[in-house]
């Protein structure tokens, strides 16, 4: 299993990333984190790590510089701007889709919280290139307007006691015509802290994406 950091020149800015490469892989997954998040957050590499051994590559990148990472700590202006990390995200794709050692991968997304909103509406955009999301206590109702536009098939993950977040997830599913399904993880909260919670998230979510990158 190959890994390394990289670093992705994207218009007018380096975004950073950790990508690793299981030998022979399925397919490749790109990360997009929550609200005041990184490529670091510790959720999302154990998740990642359950992929990688199921022969899945990973890559879990900033979708901010380190620049626009210490404004927006103090401003928080950038993080719910879901435009704006959804443009990132799309430029990373096809940035993706130009490296010839990853080229030829099938592509998901996986997003957590607003990362989900923001991997929704690049999916919206990059349809033909999109293979299947998946969403961990997402905010898929920030990503509205591109709910009907997003056609790959796509996994909602929820804690049984986030209740606020399992309605947003009920009500935006309603709006998709894609293959969807939400799946509720009973006891966990909204960031599956307890016990074995980002366990069942992390099965749940490859065998999702296995299903689609090898349909």
């Amino acid at each position: 299993m190959k890994q390394k950091s990289i670093e992705i020149p994207i218009d007018s800015v380096t975004l950073n990333g950790d990508i690793v490469f299981p030998e022979d892989p399925v397919g490749l997954v790109l990360f997009v984190h929550g609200s005041g998040s990184g490529r670091h957050s510790p959720r999302n590499r154990f998740v990642a790590n359950i992929l990688n051994q199921k022969r899945i590559a990973t890559l879990l990148f900033d979708l901010l510089t380190l620049e626009e990472e210490e404004f927006d700590s103090i401003s928080g202006a950038l993080r719910f701007n879901i435009p704006l990390l959804s443009e990132r995200l799309i430029l990373v794709t096809d940035w993706v889709l130009k490296n010839q050692e990853l080229s030829n991968l099938k592509l998901g997304y996986f997003g957590a919280s607003t990362g989900a909103a923001a991997a929704l509406m690049a999916a919206s955009k990059e349809d033909d290139k999109i293979d299947v999301i998946v969403s961990r206590g997402g905010r898929p109702d920030l990503a509205e307007g591109s709910l009907r536009k997003v056609r790959c098939p796509t996994l909602f993950i929820v804690g049984g006691r986030d209740d606020v977040v399992i309605d947003v997830n009920k009500e935006a599913m309603g709006k998709m015509i894609c293959i969807k399904k939400l799946i509720i993880i009973p006891g966990a909260t909204h960031l599956f802290e307890e016990e074995g919670k980002l366990e069942d998230v992390s099965h749940h979510a490859s065998d999702w994406f296995l299903k689609y990158f090898r349909s």
